[in-house]
Order: structure tokens, then sequence, then C-alpha cells
């Protein structure tokens, strides 16, 4: 059962088909173009290079968050238009769980950062069982001090994964290679078919992405305004 996935809750840009025991085709990049240039191109190529139609697909999967607030809006709204006109399931997946379903080391921690601005990050913490991704603790927005502080205090060893781990890279205790801290559309196809398979769909009209903090444009505005009118 082929899901298309789509990952743009970061400066990567990823599209990724899977069924339920072979990722069939992935694009990943990072560049300078927007998601908005980029992503239905990606589509396109994807599905021609893996030799499939858009009616091949049954499902379609997006990364809703935390992450980029543009990001995450644009991938979602491509990924609701899909499902619609297609008439097939919509799945969100949690951006940080992902990173961690794409790390399947039993007996650590693993600890997904992604960039949350003014020193801050996304912070989720996560563990493998019984091959399946168990939260240990919600996604929060933390100083990076504090979330360092908060996994050097843990009796496990603590894998940090993300974006977040690449710009502290140099404070990480236990570095992990590029290609798993990467946020993948792979990872986000096969968490998907794991909740598919779960019977977990979205609707279309009421999924929203899990921005956890308001925007820097949102809280601009309440200053600009608060005591205007009283």
């Amino acid at each position: 059962m082929p899901i298309l996935a789509i990952d743009t809750a970061t400066l990567v840009s990823s599209v990724a088909i899977a069924t339920q025991d072979t990722l069939v085709a992935e694009l990943t990049i990072q560049t300078r173009k927007t998601h908005s240039e980029r992503l239905m191109p990606h589509i396109a190529s994807l599905l021609s290079m893996a030799e499939m139609t858009q009616n091949s697909i049954k499902a379609v999967a997006v990364s809703i968050g935390p992450g980029s607030f543009t990001g995450l809006r644009i991938g979602l709204a491509t990924a609701k238009a899909m499902a619609y006109a297609l008439h097939i399931p919509l799945i969100g997946v949690p951006t940080l769980a992902a990173l961690a379903f794409s790390c399947p080391v039993p007996g650590v921690v693993l600890a997904p950062m992604l960039d949350a601005q003014k020193e801050n990050v996304y912070l989720g913490l996560y563990e493998w069982q019984n091959d399946s991704v168990c939260e240990l603790q919600p996604p929060q927005v933390v100083p990076f001090t504090a979330a360092k502080a908060e996994l050097d205090k843990m009796e496990r060893p603590a894998l940090m994964l993300g974006e977040a781990a690449v710009m502290h890279k140099e404070d990480i205790a236990h570095p992990v290679p590029p290609h798993v801290i990467m946020p993948r559309a792979g990872s986000v196809a096969a968490m998907a078919q794991a909740m598919y398979a779960r019977g977990i769909r979205h609707d279309i009209a009421t999924l929203e992405p899990l921005y956890i903090r308001r925007s820097e444009a949102e809280v601009l505005w309440e200053r600009r305004h608060s005591g205007a009118c009283q």
C-alpha cells in the first residue's frame, strides 16, 4: 500500500514513497530555494523515478511539526490538497517522533531537537520498545543549555537528533551520523505505515500543524497593539 510522505518542517525538503516493507523512492535536498518552489516539482520527479502515477498512491502522510512555521504550512497544504483530490487518507506524523523513528536503537534515550530560534530548541524524548517508538516526554520549547543539562543527568545514553544536533555538534557527547540526524520523508513514510496499520487517519478539514509556540510575527503584533485600545 504505497504512501507518499512529505517533510518540510525544516530547511530540508524531503518526499518519499514507501510500502509496508520497502522504501520505494526518496528525494531529500537542502538548498536555498523555498519549499513553495521545489515541493511539487520534487513530488512529480519522485513519482516519475518510481514509475508510478498519483493514482498509485493510497495515502499521503505529512510531517506536522514542530518546526518551521512556513514550511509546515506548505507541506500540510500540499498534503491536504492531494488527499482531497485523490480521495485518499491523510496521516499527520509528528516531526520529532519521525526523527526518533529513524534511529531504532534500543536501550538509549532518543532526543530529537529542532531549532526554535533565540537559542531555544524543540525537544522531545523517545525510546524504542517492542519495535515501536514510545514517547517519554512530549515536544516542548526549551533553551538548548537546559536541554543538554537534562540529558547529561540521565542514567542512559541520550542521542541528539535533528538540525539542533548539527548546530550544537561541538557540545554533544554522543554524535550521530548525518544521515540519521537529518529529517527525512522516508522516516515519515515508515512511521505513517505503522500508524495506518493501527487505523490512524486524520481529517482533512481539521488537521493542523503542531506549532507549540507562537510565531515571531504574532508576538510582534501583540506587542505593537497591546494597550492601543482598552
